[in-house]
C-alpha cells in the first residue's frame, strides 16, 4: 500500500461501486427500493463510516499493520456486500 490517500480512495471506490451496484439492481428488477436493498446501502455507508474512522486513528503503534488489517477488512466487508447484492 503507497499511502493513506490511496487506502481512503480505495474505500470510497470499492463502497461507491457496491451502493451503485445496488441502485442498478434495482432499476433492472423491480425499479424501486426494496428493504433489502436499503438495507445493504445503509450496511456499505456504516462499512464506509467505520473504516475511515479506522485510518484516521491516530494512536497506532505499527501503521504498516494498522493499514493492512483494514484493507483486509474492507476486501471482506466487499465480498459480503457484493454476496448480498447477488442473493437480491
Amino acid at each position: 500500500m503507497s499511502s493513506v490517500k490511496n487506502l481512503k480512495k480505495d474505500i470510497n471506490f470499492v463502497l461507491g461501486d457496491i451502493i451503485e451496484a445496488v441502485y442498478l439492481t434495482e432499476l433492472t428488477t423491480t425499479g424501486k427500493p426494496s428493504e433489502k436493498s436499503e438495507a445493504i446501502v445503509d450496511e456499505a455507508i456504516s462499512a464506509f463510516d467505520a473504516l475511515i474512522k479506522q485510518v484516521n486513528a491516530k494512536k497506532v503503534e505499527d501503521k504498516k499493520a494498522h493499514f493492512k488489517k483494514i484493507n483486509q477488512q474492507l476486501e471482506e466487508t466487499a465480498g459480503q456486500l457484493v454476496a448480498k447484492i447477488n442473493a437480491l
